[in-house]
């Protein structure tokens, strides 16, 4: 299980090597994602609380990235931050997240990105629920969830 303490060490020490790695043009990611998809992602945006359609989904599944496929989050450690954010409490393994260190805005947080193509997703804070008290705050538009088998 990871910890704050091992988010910060990524930011000053380098992330886990992804599985896999995407990489495509601007040109190539715009051409597959949607406008806001790609604002979001490539140009690391944020979507406004309480307008992603992951918000309050709460289906069984995992949570992919939308630019490159890779599995990030479980849906059995999303839960409910009243942030306006859908929230997790730890990616699906330990190198689908990369974290950099973000001055952005005045403030000083954790911006996680996928690790395979390196698409924003959105912050993780040091404020979750037990046992890790991490919040990973993603953005809906920067995932997709891949619903599972029922059979």
């Amino acid at each position: 299980m990871l910890t704050w303490k091992d988010i910060i060490n990524f930011t000053v020490n380098g992330n886990p090597s992804p599985d896999r790695r995407v990489e495509k043009s601007e040109a190539e990611w715009k051409a597959l994602l949607t406008d806001e998809q790609y604002r979001i992602t490539r140009l690391k945006g944020t979507e406004r609380a309480h307008t992603g359609e992951h918000c309050t989904t709460y289906e069984e599944g995992k949570y992919n990235c939308i630019c490159c496929q890779n599995p990030l989050f479980d849906s059995t450690i999303k839960f409910s931050s009243g942030t306006g954010w859908p929230s997790f409490t730890q990616p699906i393994t330990s190198n689908a997240i990369k974290y950099e260190k973000d001055t952005a805005y005045g403030m000083v947080r954790v911006e996680v990105m996928c690790n395979t193509c390196d698409a924003h997703l959105g912050h993780v804070f040091p404020d979750g629920p037990e046992p890790s008290r991490l919040r990973y705050c993603v953005n809906s538009e920067s995932m997709i969830l891949d619903p599972k088998s029922t059979s």
